[in-house]
């Protein structure tokens, strides 16, 4: 499976550490989000290991965003949130390590490694800010477009 409750829960957590300026704390997003507090708190933990995440200890402690949303890329996410890489499917991203040893003969094992290396590579180059902020990005194209339009009448 490509996301999994742990990755999920990652980019909502995100969002709202995100939106809020501030660090926030597993409790207030464990209610916010109607997430177990111990099962939020391990995904927020292991993003703070992988440098996505920075955690404050105190009073006005909790989790803060380590970089700008468009630094942080939804693969690194994944990879932080699930522990490995997200993979479409079961087989071995190498004809070596089949775990069926079947790998020379598999006739779909070819177009599944070059679709797991498109959606790796989709997932790259996709950051937090392509996801999260997206109607912004929009609503500013449009209000650029208009006002571009009513300079020219």
């Amino acid at each position: 499976m490509l996301f999994t409750r742990a990755s999920e829960y990652a980019l909502l957590s995100i969002a709202l550490i995100g939106e809020s300026g501030e660090p926030k704390d597993v409790d207030t997003l464990s209610k916010q989000l109607n997430i177990s507090k111990s099962f939020l708190a391990k995904i927020l933990q292991g993003l703070a290991r992988k440098g996505i995440l920075v955690s404050y200890k105190g009073a006005k402690g909790g989790f803060a965003l380590s970089r700008p949303y468009d630094q942080i890329s939804i693969l690194e996410v994944i990879k932080a949130a699930e522990g490995k890489p997200p993979s479409v499917f079961e087989c071995s991203p190498s004809k070596s390590s089949c775990p069926n040893d079947q790998a020379g003969s598999c006739v779909i094992w070819p177009f599944l490694n070059r679709l797991q290396g498109e959606i790796d590579g989709f997932l790259k180059k996709l950051t937090l800010r392509d996801i999260l902020m997206p109607e912004r990005e929009n609503c500013h194209s449009q209000m650029k477009s208009q006002t571009i339009e009513q300079e020219q009448k």
